[in-house]
């Protein structure tokens, strides 16, 4: 552990893999699936995969401080563009994967990028979608070509990633050494754009300062250690999993790039045997029902027995992480239960995992300390995109259920007069590009206002408690600003309100109202009864609401869309409640007064 909490005395990102390569030569840095068989880069290999692209970048016009997108899966040659473009000094402007032709529009539009990394056809063929109105955009990079493009796709006039490491070769090393050279602390390192409380999503300014010291935050708490082997599944395009990639970079651990395949993430911790584990809460989720159900399988008395097993599992764990000696007594039933049940369930991580990260997310304690009894520690951190994705971290040593955790190494916490959490540190961001003069997020006198509402206990453990604003993050970890969902809806002549639900749930559903004025005509054209009360149950009515859903989704990513809805047999109103003066809906009152009807949506 020593050794992890030295710093590199790197100031920027952009120096990473080659210091890297200097210090750990040999070690394997990646790891990944092909062909059905695992395939390793050395920390060598990195840094030379690195250096070409970089210089075919360079070849290809690729200038300081210009931005190049990326749009990608999480996968190797995500990390080689990320780091060549960052060696090159460009700033990497990372897009979802997920994301439709219209949201990369505009990340491509308001960063002002000049490149862009696709990985297959699928992606071209959004760009070729929004091609003429990106005039600005000088060079188009992929790096899976499709054998038979559309003519669409074609007259992208793409390159491969692998001519531009051909180009590369033609350069020499000492054009990108002056380019890294040349990157101070100060200067950006990437815009990651996150979605605020209303309109389109802002890009976060982080600089090579920012990333640089919450990196070295994390070796000092020692979160990630020098031989750690990191299962990686989160979306690069998220401020968290591009945090992990440099911190195991940084420390020259070996990061194992999942297939591309959800379905294949418990399968391939199996293969993988992972150390340590980052993911959002829907993953733990699910192991915890896989291996949950099997407990509720059983009969009444077996139950039982598997729920006292737990509970002395969470019990003799706290005695031997507080240093207590295990009574004699409780020795034998503990090691009985991890025979029968808690191995049984490490084997589901792939038997090796230290420690898991649950982050971007709230998670139930009752699956933390599930997972706490079976040796498989699941530990809180909170952060947000604006703070260089941490601000907090929970350690084995140091966590406390139910908190997020203590503040990293030289970050400050402070809690407002109502309740919102302010941080201080250099981690945190230099603003929203092109949006100087927007409140969420801002920062007065070196104080992030996060929006988070929370409290700070005694020892320091931060408790999160609600959110100023209404956005929506899923079980996933995906940030929702549900009022641009609903208004698209209530576009619609016949529907008056739409609320978005979401928050720790799987995925967002939707209630929606008839306009009481308007219906009636609908109604009759449909030779329906024009009482509301029926109307929200005919087959006519679920299906004009169904499709005005499906239009609307098609604006969004998957991940972002409605997939079920409800209609009330009667609207919103002042003087229930559920809307303000100035008819504005009260979120917090419609979900806890329909709380059963949104219950029943998710449902089986």
């Amino acid at each position: 552990m020593e050794a992890t909490a030295t710093s590199t005395g790197l100031q920027t990102i952009a120096g990473l893999v080659a210091h890297a390569a200097a210090e750990h030569t040999d070690n394997i840095a990646v790891r990944y699936k092909r062909d059905g068989s695992w395939q390793d880069v050395s920390y060598t290999q990195l840094a030379g995969i690195v250096e070409e692209i970089g210089l075919g970048l360079i070849d290809l016009g690729l200038q300081p401080g210009e931005r190049i997108c990326i749009l990608a899966n999480t996968r190797p040659e995500w990390s080689y563009a990320d780091m060549a473009a960052t060696s090159a000094g460009a700033v990497v402007v990372p897009i979802y994967q997920t994301n439709s032709p219209e949201e990369c529009l505009w990340v491509i539009s308001d960063s002002g990028a000049c490149s862009i990394v696709c990985e297959n056809e699928e992606q071209l063929a959004k760009v070729a979608e929004i091609r003429e109105q990106v005039p600005d955009l000088r060079t188009v990079i992929v790096m899976d070509p499709p054998s038979a493009p559309s003519q669409a796709v074609a007259s992208l006039e793409a390159i491969t990633l692998d001519e531009v490491r051909e180009r590369g070769r033609t350069h020499q090393a000492s054009e990108l050494e002056a380019r890294r050279a040349a990157v101070r602390p100060e200067d950006p390192f990437t815009f990651i754009y996150t979605s605020g409380t209303t309109g389109p999503p802002k890009g976060c300014v982080l600089t090579h300062g920012n990333y640089r010291a919450i990196i070295d935050m994390i070796r000092e708490a020692g979160e990630i250690e020098q031989d750690e082997i990191i299962y990686l599944y989160l979306p690069l395009a998220h401020s968290y999993a591009l945090l992990i990639q440099l911190a195991v970079f940084d420390l020259g651990g070996t990061l194992a790039y999942f297939s591309g395949d959800t379905k294949q993430i418990v399968p391939e911790l199996l293969e993988v045997k992972p150390t340590y584990l980052p993911s959002v809460p829907r993953v733990f989720e699910k192991i915890y029902t896989l291996a949950h159900g099997a407990i509720e399988a059983k009969p009444p008395e077996e139950r039982k027995q598997a729920e006292d097993a737990i509970a002395l599992g969470v019990k003799v764990r706290n005695m031997i992480n507080e240093g207590v000696e295990v009574p004699e007594e409780l020795k034998g039933p503990f090691e009985k239960a991890d025979e029968e049940l808690f191995k049984n369930v490490r084997a589901i991580f792939g038997g090796d995992v230290r420690r898991a990260t649950s982050g971007a997310a709230p998670i139930a304690r009752e699956i933390l300390e599930f997972f706490w009894a079976c040796g498989v520690p699941v530990l809180e951190g909170y952060g947000m995109t604006e703070t260089a994705t941490a601000a907090t971290v929970s350690t084995i040593e140091n966590h406390r259920f139910g908190t997020v955790g203590r503040a990293l190494p030289g970050v400050e916490l402070k809690i407002a007069e109502d309740g919102e959490i302010l941080i201080k540190g250099p981690n945190i961001f230099d603003g929203y590009h092109n949006h100087a003069a927007t409140s969420f997020g801002a920062v007065e006198n070196g104080w992030l206002h996060t929006g988070d509402l929370g409290s700070v206990d005694e020892d320091g453990y931060l408790s999160i408690t609600g959110r100023k604003k209404d956005i929506i993050i899923t079980a996933g970890g995906k940030n929702l600003t549900p009022a641009n969902m609903e208004n698209d809806l209530k576009q619609c002549r016949w529907i008056s309100q739409a609320v978005m639900h979401g928050d720790q749930r799987p995925f967002p559903v939707v209630l929606v109202t008839l306009d009481e004025e308007e219906i009636p005509i609908f109604a009759r054209e449909h030779g329906l009864p024009e009482d509301v009360h029926t109307l929200c149950r005919e087959p006519a009515v679920l299906a004009m609401v169904q499709g005005e859903i499906d239009r609307a989704n098609t604006k969004y990513a998957q991940v972002e869309q409605v997939k079920k809805f409800c209609i009330l047999d009667h609207d919103l109103s002042q003087a229930t409640g559920e809307l303000t003066p100035t008819l504005k809906v009260k979120r917090a009152v419609v979900n806890e007064k329909y709380a059963e009807l949104f219950d029943a949506l998710y449902a089986g």
